[in-house]
């Protein structure tokens, strides 16, 4: 009896512990809809690669719910988004701002771009100025082989044409 109780004290404070915060049980609707339109634009700080809508990670859901009270206090949009850059920063937006700080999240995607076309071009430009080079040892060979013959020290092995 005495290790029953125990056990299910144990399992009850397991899943205590485990639990996270839940969200609303039943939500108004016209502030979900906001609350959710909000976060499709805030990144989740854990995952980085999700929104705060998509994560199930105990901070979206700590986010997610400062939105939703947020809301409730008659704050607007605008508001909130501030809110969430003043305190996690413009790297909390999936589409930060054009700023300074911000600069090549915007502007670097098209220097990448940029730069790998003039390396194209380099490299295409390069490869065809090899064909050219490549005859040169062999206009180089028939000009020592004409001074060669001419100063008389040593012939060339020339295969005859009989």
């Amino acid at each position: 009896m005495m290790r029953a109780v125990l056990a299910a004290l144990l399992l009850a404070i397991a899943g205590a512990a485990l639990a996270q915060s839940s969200e609303i049980a039943k939500p108004d609707p016209a502030v979900e809809r906001r609350m959710k339109a909000l976060a499709e634009e805030l990144r989740c700080l854990v995952c980085q690669n999700q929104t705060i809508a998509d994560s199930n990670a105990p901070l979206a859901l700590d986010l997610r719910n400062q939105i939703r009270a947020q809301v409730a206090e008659g704050r607007t949009d605008t508001q909130i988004r501030e809110y969430m850059t003043d305190r996690y920063g413009d790297f909390v937006l999936y589409r930060p701002p054009f700023k300074a700080t911000t600069a090549i999240l915007w502007v670097g995607p098209f220097a990448m771009v940029a730069l790998g076309v003039v390396v194209f071009l380099f490299v295409v430009r390069r490869r065809r100025a090899e064909p050219a080079a490549a005859s040169v040892p062999q206009q180089r060979r028939a000009e020592l082989e004409a001074l060669l013959d001419e100063s008389g020290r040593a012939e060339v092995a020339r295969p005859r044409s009989d």
